[in-house]
């Protein structure tokens, strides 16, 4: 089945200060490429570089680079009907439009995991269950 990763992951992957995280990412993501089952979302890629840039502190080559590399993944194009299911996710479910938009889209892949820090792990959304693969 294929995995849907939330930016957290992405950019453990990249913080040389994350320690343990930083190895697990780049596992998770590694494998992912090799096995061709991971999953971002436009949504993903726009968070991930604006915080490569902020807080890691990449330069835009760098990080460009990068998502260059994550395009190698499935990517969800944020649709008018992803913004809605994602609006009413958050009106219904208390769950933030930030990751209510996330949810929706690994939901749309068919992914069966989503991969984040961010969420409550173990918690389910129709067929996607998160996981937190750093706990």
């Amino acid at each position: 089945m294929s995995v849907f990763f939330d930016t957290n992951v992405l950019l453990y992957a990249d913080d040389a200060d994350a320690g343990a995280k930083t190895k697990i990412a780049r596992e998770l993501l590694r494998c992912s490429m090799a096995e061709r089952t991971g999953v971002v979302s436009t949504q993903v890629l726009q968070e991930f570089y604006v915080n490569a840039r902020k807080k890691l502190q990449l330069d835009g080559a760098a990080a460009r680079a990068r998502i260059e590399v994550y395009l190698g993944f499935d990517v969800v194009t944020v649709t008018p009907a992803l913004l809605l299911a994602a609006v009413d996710l958050n009106r219904l479910d208390s769950v933030s439009f930030w990751d209510a938009l996330v949810i929706r889209a690994a939901e749309h892949a068919g992914c069966d995991t989503l991969f984040s820090e961010d969420l409550q792990a173990g918690r389910r959304f129709g067929p996607v269950r998160v996981v937190n693969p750093f706990a």
